[in-house]
């Protein structure tokens, strides 16, 4: 868990944080609670954002796949969404996390995709839905982040 991969990012927001110094797979990374959990980001741009988390290591104690770490998966990839609307200029920090969890899964990976509801220009909102390998929706889920100015310097 918490190997590094590649992510696939827009060559345009690749050139953007190059020219900055930035190591963008490290900033759009899933962090310490996100690699601990096996959370890996597959695809991003800021109109989709893709993510899998193993199921194994990540349940309650009847052996199903925790609601916390379904929401892990949602706030890691609708963040991810939300700083790329904002750019490099901006961060964005979650305000509002709504999960609702339609059934269990004990085993297997679980995907996340991200789709934005609302970019403006001091928030962003994204839908995410968590799907089992069937392509069963395991949870439905709701972000929204304030834009915040990015620290200079």
């Amino acid at each position: 868990m918490g190997e590094q991969h590649s992510v696939k990012f827009p060559q345009e927001v690749i050139d953007e944080y190059a020219a900055l110094g930035v190591d963008l797979p490290a900033l759009f990374s899933a962090g310490h609670l996100g690699s601990r959990m096996g959370v890996q980001i597959v695809e991003a741009s800021a109109d989709r954002v893709v993510g899998t988390m193993p199921v194994e290591g990540n349940t309650q104690p009847y052996g199903l796949l925790h609601g916390g770490a379904s929401a892990v998966l949602a706030e890691t990839i609708g963040s991810v969404g939300a700083m790329l609307h904002g750019g490099s200029s901006k961060i964005a920090v979650g305000v509002d996390l709504n999960c609702t969890h339609h059934r269990g899964v004990r085993s297997g990976l679980v995907t996340g995709v991200a789709t934005p509801v609302h970019r403006g220009r001091t928030s962003a909102t994204y839908e995410i839905a968590i799907t089992d390998e069937a392509g069963k929706r395991v949870c439905s889920a709701r972000l929204t982040c304030i834009l915040k100015d990015a620290p200079t310097g």
